[in-house]
């Protein structure tokens, strides 16, 4: 028998699901494993724009704010491991407060803004402030939106490249789902645009499994949703700490922060987080598909069971070892994720994060569409005081 929230999910027309406020982020957690086909696409039909912002370069710096910044920090790694080139992922406020203090030394370098508006603040300044303080910095702007600051501002600067990715993308819900995935996707063009082979063989594979999920694990994410946590501890090594993050934040966004969350790597996690951890606890586990990686995840989890500190487990990779699970515990089983890099996978584990707060919401009362009732946040941050002039050099 199905659970509850998925039969109120699945067996609603359009009308009752705008009526509850979930009919744009179904529709755009649903739509992922078609927009990255698209955006692997979109971004291999600009192979040579690509090309020509990386000549030379000999430091990139991905930036953002919020879940833009994490789609960064999930593709950092393996830019740099395939480029040979210093990556780094960093905020845009960043750039505001620090200038180029808080950018690598090396030049030429490219800034790569990612965004699922182009309309936040920080984000537009930071490429304006670059743009007149240091010239050896070249730009690419990834945007979800045609028509947003970002792809329009720029528009005809020297050194700025801008990709826009399709429409759907830029999610109509508060919270971003399919523009993350997109953004994640579209920024490993940079390291993969050279192998289209390879790119869309990866785009597939995410493509295949984020679909696996989305059809054989929908009930299994509700029903850990619906039972008695009022925190919940994501856990991701390597780019999946940055997968965790983005997690992490859309369990918080999406129940108004009624659930106390926390990301940390799993050996960055007995360093005093582990305190935030009781029996009340939902703990979501990104398993690493590196054995290297993984013996020292699954030492953390055994840890945990003993000490009795979650109310259950939700445990997402393949092959989980079923030592791991505790009666009530989840195991996402995906077939295929193993033959991918850890930093590969982390669209698949950003996916399930994202099903768990949806779900999360609704039996909240909730409308995920719009979770934040009092109105503390917004889809786009509000405008606030820019002080450029004063921004460290």
């Amino acid at each position: 028998m199905k659970h509850s929230l998925t039969t109120r999910v699945l067996d609603a027309d359009a009308a009752a699901q705008e009526r509850d406020g979930y009919v744009h982020t179904l529709r755009e957690i649903r739509q992922q494993p078609a927009t990255l086909l698209d955006t692997c696409e979109r971004t291999l039909a600009r192979a040579k724009d690509l090309k020509r912002c990386l000549a030379d370069v000999r430091s990139i710096v991905l930036t953002g704010s919020g879940s833009s910044e994490y789609a960064g920090g999930c593709a950092t790694l393996p830019i740099q491991q395939n480029l040979g080139i210093v990556a780094q992922s960093i905020s845009s406020g960043s750039i505001l407060t620090h200038g180029t203090r808080a950018l690598p030394p090396l030049r030429p370098a490219l800034l790569v803004s990612l965004a699922r508006s182009g309309d936040s603040p920080e984000s537009v300044a930071a490429v304006h402030f670059l743009l007149e303080t240091d010239p050896q910095v070249r730009h690419l702007a990834i945007t979800c939106n045609a028509d947003g600051q970002l792809a329009s501002r720029f528009r005809g600067e020297p050194g700025v490249t801008t990709l826009t990715l399709d429409s759907r993308t830029n999610d109509r819900s508060l919270v971003m789902t399919s523009s993350f995935t997109s953004l994640v996707m579209a920024v490993r063009a940079l390291d993969l645009f050279t192998t289209p082979d390879r790119y869309r063989a990866l785009s597939q594979n995410l493509s295949t499994t984020i679909q696996f999920v989305l059809d054989g694990y929908f009930d299994a994410l509700a029903s850990a949703a619906d039972r008695n946590f009022n925190r919940a501890v994501f856990l991701g090594t390597g780019s999946n700490a940055a997968a965790a993050k983005e997690a992490s934040l859309k369990m918080l966004e999406m129940t108004g922060g009624r659930v106390g969350t926390l990301a940390e790597t799993y050996l960055g996690l007995r360093h005093g987080p582990m305190s935030y951890l009781n029996r009340d606890t939902l703990v979501v586990c990104f398993l690493a598909s590196e054995p290297s990686a993984r013996v020292y995840e699954i030492d953390l989890i055994r840890e945990l069971n003993r000490k009795q500190l979650s109310a259950m487990k939700v445990i997402a990779g393949e092959e989980i070892p079923p030592d791991l699970l505790r009666p009530h515990d989840i195991a996402i089983e995906c077939p295929g994720l193993a033959s991918l890099a850890s930093e590969d996978a982390c669209p698949v584990h950003v996916v399930i994060g994202q099903l768990l707060a949806f779900f999360r919401c609704l039996k909240q009362g909730l409308r995920p569409d719009a979770p934040s009732e009092s109105g503390v946040i917004s889809r786009v941050v509000e405008s606030f005081p820019l002080h450029l002039d004063g921004a460290a050099r």
